[in-house]
């Protein structure tokens, strides 16, 4: 039977710990990066009796927030309940979350392939605590750091079809997260979760049976794993198999999924409203406010940075994904824009400006990044100005690609402004005719051969002798004019 009978059917769930200063319920700390075990608890966390939950406020606003970026309605009456299960790590008996009510439904995310995804709901909830299996296997310790932690949880329609959907529904709704200041989101440290529930429909238009993938660890894991998943099922079923529901995992190493525990039934979690917290109600003004406090989203980014600079995609790309040198490049940008005079250099023409981001842009990514990278650091020692200062210097051709990046080297280290720089190492680039002249009637008379090849009409000698004459010049010379030199010296 052949595959395309079978489409895939995709639905995510993705948690999130919230970046709150407390936890859900209790003012103990919300600290992801705390090594010390059951060191950030309280009574109320570890559920003792007697004890009585307070809702976080902060929690509340970013789940809010987190679902006006995403185009979501807010519910304007809800309540927490209780959802009832046993688990080591779940120090109730109960876990304090959302079910009936969810504070945001219907919303929608358009990736970037332009698939329009719609979000089933988000809710608040509080985290579970974490077990450390003993390598034995004779014993297991729970830490409770986590336990309570506001935890939101996004549930998808089931509207993806392929791993790419997923990479890219997850990769923005991380990014919208961390412009938001929701959440960190960093999969890493367990800040974001996400599962998949994937079947295969079937030719008649009916739903195959649900399987579900936990632990994933990555983002390009859950992507792999919902294209091997859809893979398995298929062989399974066109060879006369069935699939059955089950919770998978993923083997990083071998790249498969791998069965956990079948699911024979659902489960009975007896959810009833929360007792000890009271209904929570907003008013359209609540809603509003919280909505001023919305920043410029991914998307929104993307296209102002595409008319506002003319940059290419994959700039844009890599300033919207890496906020801090985004942020840096606009400044830049800025400086760029009031420009007025520098030494003998006079501001470029409105035409150029394209050109002077471009340039911008490209020192940026390319140079910059790679001494950020080097010295492991996000902090940027070299202003926007002096920044703006080295581009219009390149632009003016004061100093050449080699030049500019041994000026930018030494602004990275000291803080130095272009000019000293190049005045101190004799950086500046040579384009005075005269001057470069005496340096082409060396190199010619020096490479007779490759002089007599170019008059042949091979065109690499003519690279060869510009690349000569740089090297007599020491890099100073400006290789447009020592090219037009040479080729007049040559007809």
């Amino acid at each position: 039977m052949p595959n395309f009978l079978y489409k895939p059917v995709i639905g995510l769930e993705i948690h999130a710990a919230l970046k709150t200063k407390t936890k859900m319920f209790c003012d103990s700390i919300n600290d992801p990066d705390e090594k010390r075990p059951n060191w950030n608890v309280c009574p109320i966390c570890m559920g003792h009796p007697g004890t009585l939950p307070v809702i976080n406020e902060e929690a509340v606003r970013k789940v809010i927030l987190t679902g006006l970026a995403l185009n979501c309605s807010i519910a304007r009456d809800t309540f927490f309940e209780r959802k009832n299960y046993f688990y080591p790590d779940l120090p109730k008996g109960y876990q304090i979350s959302q079910y009936q009510k969810p504070l945001c439904e219907h919303g929608t995310l358009t990736l970037e392939n332009g698939k329009k995804i719609h979000i089933t709901r988000i809710h608040l909830e509080e985290d579970a605590g974490r077990l450390q299996h003993d390598s034995s296997g004779d014993f297991s310790l729970v830490d409770y750091n986590r336990a309570s932690v506001p935890l939101m949880e996004l549930v998808t329609d089931p509207g993806l079809t392929t791993g790419e959907d997923v990479r890219l529904f997850a990769e923005e709704y991380q990014l919208i997260l961390k412009y938001i200041g929701a959440s960190d989101a960093d999969m890493e440290k367990g800040l974001m979760r996400v599962e998949v529930n994937i079947s295969l429909k079937n030719a008649d238009g009916s739903y195959g049976t649900k399987v579900e993938i936990k632990n994933l660890n990555s983002i390009t894991a859950a992507a792999l794993s919902v294209d091997y998943e859809t893979a398995r099922q298929k062989e399974l079923i066109e060879s006369g198999g069935e699939v059955i529901a089950e919770t998978r995992g993923w083997d990083d190493n071998k790249k498969i999924t791998v069965s956990q525990r079948t699911k024979e039934e659902a489960h009975d979690y007896r959810y009833f409203p929360e007792p000890d917290l009271p209904p929570l109600h907003f008013e359209e003004a609540d809603i509003e406010a919280i909505k001023t406090t919305l920043p410029e989203l991914p998307q929104a980014k993307r296209e102002r940075f595409k008319t506002q600079y003319g940059l290419p995609e994959a700039d844009i790309e890599t300033f919207t994904t890496n906020k801090p040198l985004g942020n840096y490049f606009e400044h830049v940008a800025s400086e760029l824009l009031l420009f007025d005079k520098l030494g003998h250099l006079e501001r470029p023409a409105n035409e150029h400006q394209e050109r002077l981001f471009k340039l911008a842009s490209n020192y940026i990514i390319t140079e910059l990044q790679k001494h950020l990278i080097a010295m492991g650091s996000e902090n940027i020692k070299i202003s926007p100005e002096s920044f703006a200062d080295l581009v219009v210097r390149i632009f003016h051709k004061q100093i050449s690609s080699s030049g500019a990046q041994a000026v930018l080297e030494e602004m990275f280290k000291t803080g130095a402004s272009p000019e000293q720089i190049i005045k101190e190492k004799d950086l500046g680039q040579v384009s005075d005719t005269g001057e470069l002249e005496a340096v082409v009637d060396k190199v010619l008379a020096d490479n007779a051969k490759a002089v007599e090849d170019y008059k042949k009409g091979k065109e690499a000698p003519l690279k060869f002798l510009i690349g000569m004459a740089m090297r007599e010049s020491k890099g100073k010379a400006n290789p447009q004019v020592l090219e037009e030199i040479i080729k007049n010296k040559l007809k």
